[in-house]
């Protein structure tokens, strides 16, 4: 079953758990990102996040797929929102069902790092100053595992954060 991984809505974590359909699975990683009220010393009003949604799609999907092979486990689940959202939105949800805790934290965090550092979504941070930018220097990391998915580097100066 094909689930949505770009929303335009608000991030329902709950649904994301399935807490009954893993029976063999005793571990449970949930990480929820949400959107701060600062970042690096500057106020932060509200954010936009943009992406080129095929190929994001495609590769929050690719993430999924290479990490239940490399970590062995059955269920991930990978959200990104995308528009405007407030402080205290949700902007990414990763669940990872797994038979321990171990395996459950390790491939959590790596597949909301090779999404961070992989798919094209921009972040565009209003300031209170009235000013805004856009995050730099997720995409264009070079220090990423050579097995990592093809996460189609990008060497641009405007990505999420």
């Amino acid at each position: 079953m094909t689930h949505e991984v770009l929303s335009h809505d608000p991030v329902a974590v709950e649904p994301l758990l399935e807490l009954d359909a893993h029976p063999e699975c005793g571990g449970l990683a949930l990480f929820v990102g949400t959107v701060r009220d600062h970042h690096e010393g500057r106020a932060v009003r509200h954010l936009k996040y943009t992406a080129h949604e095929p190929l994001a799609a495609k590769i929050i999907r690719e993430v999924e797929h290479v990490t239940r092979e490399r970590y062995g486990v059955p269920y991930i689940r990978i959200v990104h929102r995308l528009g405007d959202l407030a402080i205290g939105d949700i902007a990414i949800v990763c669940v990872v069902r797994a038979p321990h805790r171990a395996e459950a934290f390790d491939a959590c965090r790596y597949a909301v790092d090779a999404v961070k550092h992989g798919a094209p979504i921009w972040k565009e941070e209003f300031y209170t100053d009235g000013s805004s930018a856009f995050v730099e220097g997720c995409c264009i990391r070079d220090d990423l595992e050579e097995d990592a998915p093809a996460v189609h580097r990008h060497h641009s100066h405007t990505s999420h954060g």
